[in-house]
Parts: structure tokens; sequence; C-alpha cells
């Protein structure tokens, strides 16, 4: 048998997706999860039940950060590479919680290197975030940029984990690579999320609140498209040769962050645009001051991903826009 494949966060929005890939691959997959209630368990729930249905699928609910945990998966299973998405999310919760961001996304990940630092996986793959690139205004963000002005405590949380992780491939040789993921959307999305947010108020005739009013750029990623360049990166090991002039490879560790977006910032106004098309309803709009922490643009560089995977398939909005609109009316309409 094979070598299974560690998910954490295996019940969250990108993680369920990830682990279906790998289950549809053929892989055997370890899920831990520690179903918090961020958001609607249910939720969570509802993808672990489908998750739970392959019989390639291990599930383990606890919590990451939780001492022995992981060490003992790491164990037991000896999985060939982990892919730890396992975090507390949101910017603006970051602001009221802080703590529930040291526990989880620092000591959390802490947890994780201690076990691969004794159980050394083929590649240790870990989820960071495009708001580490914080106040910088050189876009398209590039992986070679300094990131030094995080703009919220989530985004400083998880640019420590990045020097967390570098250090550790330094100190003990693990092959690490960081997902610098770009405003991912689509089916199964989490509720705090603006595009779940928007859709249930339009249909159900509230009003929306549209920061900055509506001067925002995101690059828009359709989940299956980054868990497509996910699944392809696994095999893109670091080693000790950059691949190109794009890549910010540590000199000192087998350690790269990539961003993973579609190199196409979309305005906030485009995209309640779309939204609207797909329901056939116009939103009822409060235009409001931007909020704190939050970055009025954000846009990946994604030459690095392409020299690294070839080109990343990438969703139009307005599909991405329908397929979630599909899955949230079957859901909860």
């Amino acid at each position: 048998m094979k070598a299974p494949i560690l998910v954490t966060g295996s019940s969250g929005f990108i993680g369920f997706h990830l682990c279906q890939r790998l289950l549809s691959d053929g892989l055997e997959v370890i899920g831990l999860d520690a179903m918090t209630n961020y958001y609607d368990v249910s939720l969570k729930e509802k993808r672990l039940s489908l998750l739970k249905a392959h019989d390639a699928f291990t599930p383990v609910i606890a919590r990451l950060e939780t001492p022995d945990v992981l060490e003992n998966i790491f164990a037991k299973h000896k999985p060939a590479m982990v892919i730890h998405l396992a975090a507390q999310a949101g910017v603006r919760y970051s602001i009221d919680e802080p703590r529930s961001y040291v526990q989880s996304n620092i000591c959390g990940t802490f947890e994780v290197l201690e076990a691969a630092r004794n159980h050394t996986p083929k590649h240790l793959l870990i989820a960071s975030t495009s708001s580490v690139y914080g106040a910088n205004t050189d876009m398209p963000y590039r992986e070679t940029l300094r990131v030094d002005t995080q703009m919220s405590f989530y985004a400083a949380t998880k640019k420590a984990t990045e020097a967390m992780a570098q250090t550790y491939a330094h100190l003990y040789d693990i092959p690490t690579t960081m997902f610098r993921f770009f405003t991912v959307y689509g089916p199964w999305g989490r509720p705090d999320m603006a595009l779940f947010k928007f859709t249930d108020a339009i249909q159900n005739d509230r009003s929306i609140d549209v920061y900055n009013h509506g001067d925002m750029l995101r690059d828009f990623t359709y989940v299956d498209d980054l868990v497509d360049a996910i699944r392809r990166l696994m095999d893109a090991i670091p080693g000790k040769t950059p691949v190109s002039t794009a890549d910010n490879l540590s000199p000192i560790a087998p350690w790269r962050a990539v961003n993973i977006g579609n190199g196409a910032p979309t305005k906030l106004t485009e995209f309640i645009e779309a939204l609207e098309e797909v329901l056939g309803k116009t939103a009822q709009k409060n235009m409001l001051d931007i909020q704190p922490g939050d970055m009025p643009a954000t846009w990946a560089d994604a030459t690095l991903l392409h020299d690294l995977i070839g080109p990343m398939n990438k969703t139009d909005l307005k599909d991405g826009v329908a397929n979630f609109v599909s899955w949230h009316n079957a859901r909860y309409r």
C-alpha cells in the first residue's frame, strides 16, 4: 500500500475540495480537522460525510495544536506528503479574536513542523495567503517582494508561519512549499466569504455592504483551479536550484513560496455585477469606507507558478459564480 497523504483542515472549504481531488486520483488520504464552530459546523459535517464515503479516506477529529496529536499520526501512518491547510481564517475576525490565530496558525503550524522534523515527508506544503503582501503597492505581487508590512493580525500570523517553515526546512532539510492564495471562491465556500454573504442577501432582498465604495481589486481564483494547481505542485519539490529568475527559492533551505491566483484582478463592482446577472436581480448596496485590516487590492504575478507546473486552469468568473449559486440554491433554497 502506498503511503497516504495527510491533509489538515480537511473539512474546510479548500481542504474538502483537495481531498476529493486526491481521492479521485486514487490516493489514500488522512484528513485531520478540529470541526471548530467559527462558522456553521453542519456545513463542515456535510463535507466530512461526503469524504467518509470513500474507503481510502481516514478521518481524524482533533485540534492540531494539541501536543502529540500530529506526532502520533505521523508515527502511525508515515504520510508521504503533508498538505497543511488548517488555520483560523478571516481578516476581520482577527481584530476581535487574535488569540485564536496564535493558537491555530502559529502553535498549530509549530506542531506540524515538529512532527515533520521527526518523520520527514517527501514534501511539506503549507497554506499562506496573499494578505502577507500587506501594504505593498508594487503589483502584480511577485514572490520575490519583501513582505514586512502586514495589515491584519491574520496576515501577521501567516507571515510568521512562512518564517517558521523556512527555518525548519533549513535546520532539518524538509522540502517545503508555501501557497499564497488569492481570493478563492466556489461551491462549499464559507458563510463569512463575500460571495456567500452577497448571494444570501440579494436572494432575500437584503442590502449588501460594499466596502471602500466598491473601489477594491481582487484576483478571484476558482477553487477547482486552485486545487488543480496544488495537485501539480505536489510534484514540484524544492531543491537547491531555482527554476527561473522568478523563483524565490530560499538561499539556505529547500523552501519557496508560490502565488496561486489568476493573475487578472477584477473590480469588486464587476464581481457584484456578475452575481447580479446570474441571479437576475439587482443588489441593494450600502457603500461604506474600507474596513481596518483590508487590502484595497491584491493581484498575483503567476510567473513562478507557470514555471513550476505550466499553465494554470482559469475558470471564467461568471461560470464560477454560477456554479456557486447553483450549489447554494441546492443547499439553502
